[in-house]
């Protein structure tokens, strides 16, 4: 039989590696496709004889079909011989011829390229039957050239079932030995993986199967066959069998595929000894996290107070040494005799602590104390419980807790106010504002005194030390007045309509004033106290407390009314801190509004 054509390619798809060729290798046929020979080849019929289709690649990515399994060199027998040897064999696909069919294009396999698959590509197609082969000598044999003929049919099978294991092994080799492309590195700093070099790996291929498996079963019995065609079978019946063309593929995997990781990776050089632990698969649960105050925990905060608590103590005791070694240098003995840290009060300043004087510096520390507490429980409070709205105003609700604030700084700047009132109608004044520019040495004086742990004895009842003086002053007339202008640039009596005043005073500013202020004022407290205490505590609270106290500095030193009022009071203050919350707020505030809740 003569055909023309060329055998039908597998369509290539995209690579199985990034970045490698197309799948399938170029030039693979799909199993049971007819190569067909070159124009005037001569086929004997007897060669082409049904074989088992060829097996997939390992993988099952691709089928791998043989070459031609006759040629013209190849011993040939007549039509009749064929025929019969292809009746008594499996019943095998008609012939065909390949037509080939171009391939619908599709989008581009890299941004901006050609579209794919390329122009030249075309579709694996089945043809058109082909004419049955030696139908007329099919019909005229006898059954001695049938059984003549058996034996050499088989024989050609065998040839091109060889033939066609070399055509597997040479397509599977058409791949092997091209470079690997080369990825990320498999450890930190290494080189790229796999190492330059690396190949592709073919696939081992199955050497097609013995010719005497293969025809030892037909060439047992050549009478048997020849008479069961002769007896059963009409001569034309058997002559319009078509003479099957499939061609001998192996039956061993003949995969082309891309070796895997493993294949490509180099063995190791040293028996193994590290293997994936626990953590590899199986993580721990997470600690809970300690709670935090401010930027700390609990135990980074007694941290911080036992180192912080002992720098204080090495820096307090290198200061004093050092401050002591200063008086005692005959300069800074002349400089303390004309500067002993006190000066002379004007003319007419009143001598003594009245007792108004007393019961404002009591309502002055139980409003102080509040305003405090209020202000941090602000600067605290993320969502309010319980809100206040003016009676003329619903709108205009705010927290609960912010009133209660804003309702003690009135208080405390009404308190103020009466404060200073008297302090300038009773001359009061000239006990806390200084009146001569000696208040700066005399201060200095005090202040090394004081660390020096030699302090000054002046007596509170009569005169102030000019660092007490200086300490008065600041915080009444220069931190009280900061207090007051911040809190009301953020309080809800700020005229927000005013936009000329809002833009002189930024809400920012106040903000970042006010808190600062506060912290003045805690500080100052606890000082103050504390020197009350060192300084002679009976003598001092008798001053203040109980309104009693003589120019003599040794009087009242043993007296304990004014240390028991102190007492009372802090019961009080305290008492007062206790019951500063929203419970026993809100029946105060609904006198001046509507409480509500959330």
């Amino acid at each position: 039989m003569v055909s023309s054509g060329s055998p039908s390619a597998l369509r290539r798809g995209l690579p199985r590696v990034a970045g490698g060729d197309a799948w399938p290798p170029a030039g693979i046929v799909p199993a049971g496709a007819t190569p067909a020979p070159e124009t005037g080849e001569v086929v004997d019929a007897t060669a082409t004889v049904a074989a088992p289709p060829a097996l997939a690649s390992a993988d099952g990515a691709a089928s791998v079909s043989p070459a031609p399994v006759a040629s013209a060199a190849e011993p040939t027998v007549d039509a009749s011989a064929s025929a019969v040897t292809a009746a008594a064999a499996s019943p095998a696909a008609p012939a065909t011829a390949a037509v080939s069919t171009p391939l619908r294009r599709g989008l581009p396999r890299t941004r901006g390229g050609e579209a794919w698959p390329p122009a030249s590509a075309v579709a694996a197609t089945t043809a058109s039957p082909a004419a049955p082969a030696a139908t007329a000598a099919a019909a005229a044999a006898t059954p001695t050239e049938v059984a003549a003929a058996v034996p050499a049919a088989v024989s050609g099978a065998a040839t091109g079932a060889t033939a066609a294991g070399h055509a597997v092994a040479a397509a599977a080799a058409s791949t092997a030995g091209e470079p690997l492309r080369r990825g990320l590195p498999r450890t930190t700093g290494g080189d790229p993986w796999p190492p330059a070099g690396a190949a592709r790996a073919a696939a081992p291929v199955a050497a097609p199967l013995a010719s005497a498996q293969t025809a030892a079963p037909v060439a047992d019995a050549p009478a048997a066959a020849a008479v069961s065609v002769e007896a059963s079978t009409p001569a034309a019946a058997v002559a319009s069998t078509p003479v099957a063309s499939t061609p001998v593929a192996s039956t061993a995997p003949t995969s082309t595929a891309v070796a895997t990781a493993d294949e490509a990776r180099a063995p190791l050089t040293v028996p193994r000894t590290v293997w994936p632990g626990r953590a590899a698969s199986h993580r721990p649960t997470p600690e809970p996290q300690p709670k935090r105050i401010g930027p700390f925990t609990k135990g980074q905060w007694a941290g911080v107070v036992i180192v912080g608590g002992l720098g204080l103590l090495l820096a307090a005791g290198m200061a004093v040494a050092l401050v002591r070694f200063l008086l005692s240098l005959d300069a800074m003995q002349d400089f303390l005799a004309t500067y002993p840290g006190e000066y002379h009060l004007p003319e007419g300043a009143p001598v003594g602590i009245p007792a108004w004087l007393g019961w404002q510096h009591f309502f002055n520390v139980f409003l102080m104390v509040l305003i405090i507490r209020s202000g941090l429980t602000i600067r605290n409070e993320k969502r309010p419980a319980v809100f206040w709205a003016p009676k003329n105003d619903p709108k205009g609700k705010t927290s609960l807790t912010i009133w209660f604030h804003q309702a003690l700084d009135i208080l405390w700047i009404l308190n103020g106010v009466v404060f200073v009132v008297l302090l300038f109608v009773t001359g009061q004044w000239m006990r806390i504002v200084p009146t001569s520019w000696e208040v700066f040495p005399n201060a200095l004086s005090a202040a090394l005194q004081y660390v020096s742990l030699d302090w000054p004895t002046e007596n509170g009842w009569v005169n102030y030390n000019s660092l007490q003086q200086l300490a008065y002053f600041s915080t009444v007339f220069l931190a009280a007045p900061l207090a007051i202008a911040s809190g009301f640039r953020m309080s809800g009596l700020w005229p927000k309509k005013n936009a000329k005043l809002s833009a002189a005073i930024p809400i920012e500013w106040a903000r970042k004033v006010h808190f600062p202020t506060m912290l003045f004022f805690v500080v100052f407290i606890i000082i103050h106290v504390a020197l009350v205490f060192a300084t002679g505590a009976l003598r001092n609270l008798n001053h203040m407390y109980a309104a009693q106290g003589s120019v003599d500095g040794v009087a009242y030193a043993d007296n304990w009314t004014g240390f028991w009022m102190f007492v009372l009071s802090l019961v009080v203050i305290a008492a007062a801190w206790i019951a500063a919350r929203p419970m026993t707020i809100a029946p105060i505030a609904r006198l001046f509004g509507t409480v509500s809740g959330r």
